[in-house]
């Protein structure tokens, strides 16, 4: 018999490696990790995802593990469930679909060209060193409007992030409680990361454009404390996530010329006599979007996901009782065998879309209401810096694997960049 917690020690030592080799293992869609003495289940038939994330909220529904995110983010949508999240969701959805039908490409690409000549400037540089500030910014552009935030602000943010990050994913499944001492230390890092966040965010709140999401989330006549939950969550969201799949994209167009110079062909196609990317055009390039959604799958900024059954269910024939969690792993998911051919390599020819495996944002109506965004964010940095950047090295090739914290930290990864003279005639590889 596994003891109640024999599979805890393989989880904290390497998460990643714990969720492939059991879901990988598996032989039924439902596996039974020991990790407390609640049952937990990871699910490795992706068949059963979508059920259980379409499952009325009074079957299955947000459970005790993500209920540890409210220490960060409060009562935010994340944790929330029924009428009061689905009001928050509608508005941030057509807010951002707002957004994204008008004035969004223009906006972020301008962010990223900027930074591109920065880049080139120091010709040298860290990828998420680099990516990181740049997701900031372009969070900040569609949460409160251009130049909200001072460098200051955007220094202070980036900190309070790296304080708290990792207690919090270590958090998610403890059973022993911290010693006193260590208990009392954390408590003051999330005080200090929370109190420093809620500090920015309120001096960019005074300065938010009307066309802001921020506005948009103010006709909901949230309490202040609501307000700054909500924005709290839609910023580290929006900034952790898109700054680590960032520095994997800058990564692998380092690695892959070919690959880089179609992409630079295509944003050239997609462009108007000026250089700007044309909305109209957008929805022909391809590559760029393929290439986004290949880096999405390797590293999936939320590269597990949790549910609770809030009554007994039945699933795949099995019967689980009231308070068993749900874990889906995309990590595990995008890169098993069973539902990708050559799982480890990049290869930007797979009809993502079209695999039920394929699940970086969730699925089902309680997927990542910022997916539209995110995907922008991604295709538009592929086509923005192939066509203003060459790039001449990357090392270390093959990069090491990710930290997995709260989103999988890239490693460090060195990138030489020069100013792109001409766009190089070249296949994908």
């Amino acid at each position: 018999m596994i003891p109640w917690f024999g599979d805890l020690s393989a989880f904290r030592r390497d998460p990643l490696e714990f969720f492939l080799q059991r879901g990988i293992a598996a032989k039924e869609p439902f596996v039974k990790l020991a990790m407390g003495f609640a049952p937990v289940y990871l699910v490795t038939d992706p068949a059963y995802i979508k059920p259980i994330m379409k499952a009325s909220e009074d079957t299955i529904d947000k459970g005790r593990l993500i209920q540890k995110l409210r220490n960060i983010i409060g009562q935010s949508s994340m944790v929330l469930s029924g009428d009061r999240h689905r009001e928050r969701r509608a508005v941030i959805h057509q807010q951002l679909a707002r957004g994204l039908a008008s004035t969004y490409i223009p906006q972020i690409s301008a962010i990223i060209r900027h930074h591109a000549a920065l880049l080139a400037r120091e010709q040298v540089f860290d990828a998420h060193a680099a990516t990181a500030p740049l997701a900031l910014r372009m969070t900040s552009m569609i949460l409160f409007g251009s130049r909200a935030l001072s460098p200051g602000d955007e220094n202070m943010l980036v900190e309070a992030v790296h304080m708290v990050e990792d207690d919090l994913a270590a958090d998610m499944f403890k059973i022993v409680p911290d010693l006193p001492w260590v208990r009392r230390r954390k408590k003051q890092r999330l005080q200090e990361g929370r109190q420093m966040m809620s500090l920015v965010i309120s001096r960019a709140r005074s300065k938010a454009a009307e066309s802001s999401l921020l506005r948009a989330l103010q006709t909901l006549n949230l309490s202040e404390e609501e307000l700054n939950d909500e924005v709290l969550l839609l910023f580290l969201a929006g900034h952790h996530t898109s700054g680590t799949a960032a520095a994997w994209l800058l990564y692998h167009l380092a690695a892959n010329d070919s690959l880089c110079n179609a992409i630079a062909h295509e944003a050239r196609s997609v462009s108007d006599d000026t250089g700007e990317i044309r909305l109209d055009m957008l929805k022909n390039a391809t590559l760029s979007l393929a290439a986004g959604r290949e880096t999405l799958r390797l590293f999936p900024s939320a590269y597990w996901l949790s549910r609770e059954a809030k009554q007994p269910v039945e699933l795949a024939g099995r019967k689980f009782k009231r308070g068993t969690s749900f874990l889906m792993s995309a990590w595990h998911l995008h890169r098993d065998p069973r539902y990708w051919d050559r799982p480890d390599e990049f290869d930007v020819s797979r009809a993502h879309m079209k695999n039920p495996a394929y699940i970086p944002f969730g699925a089902g109506p309680r997927a990542c209401v910022g997916m539209g965004v995110g995907l922008l964010e991604l295709q538009l940095l592929a086509l923005e810096m192939a066509a203003s950047l060459e790039f001449k090295d990357v090392s270390p090739f093959p990069a090491p694997p990710p930290k997995p914290s709260v989103t999988l930290i890239p490693p460090q990864i060195r990138i030489e960049v020069g100013l792109r003279q001409t766009v190089k005639t070249a296949a994908v590889a």
